[in-house]
């Protein structure tokens, strides 16, 4: 398990662009990590004040933040994962405060600083979304 401690080790990323709360468990190639989705998150501000949703690019960058994980092991100090491409989004389910995000994401392949993850988020065992992911690293 990594705390938020670990995670702000691993990732650039900080308030309030920050989207992963835990890693429950990572190795061989898989992840699972949680995102609590809370009032205060800043983005309900505009999406939408009357009727609050969690943007789907959102979504997004919140499997392919968990997905770093997922290079634990292959990763050289200061190389950080870049989103390189999204294929496949799909939007199941609406995401709304209060949710937690059960995060899962699969290493597909991993060559020369190129990867690519399947990953979906599920809200109480339902898919919320799902995405496939490609990656680079570099410094």
């Amino acid at each position: 398990m990594k705390t938020i401690q670990d995670i702000l080790l691993a990732l650039p990323h900080r308030y309030p662009f920050l989207l992963i709360d835990r890693v429950l468990e990572f190795g061989n190639g898989k992840v699972h990590a949680l995102k609590n989705v809370t009032i205060n998150e800043p983005f309900f501000n505009g999406h939408f004040p009357q009727y609050p949703v969690m943007p789907g690019v959102l979504l997004i960058e919140a499997m392919a933040q968990a997905g770093v994980f997922l290079l634990e092991e292959g990763r050289e100090p200061g190389q950080i994962a870049f989103l390189a491409g999204v294929d496949e989004a799909r939007f199941k389910r609406q995401v709304i405060p209060g949710d937690q995000l059960h995060i899962h994401a699969e290493l597909e392949f991993f060559r020369r600083g190129i990867g690519k993850m399947k990953a979906e988020i599920r809200v109480d065992n339902e898919l919320a979304a799902s995405a496939i992911i490609t990656f680079a690293l570099a410094r």
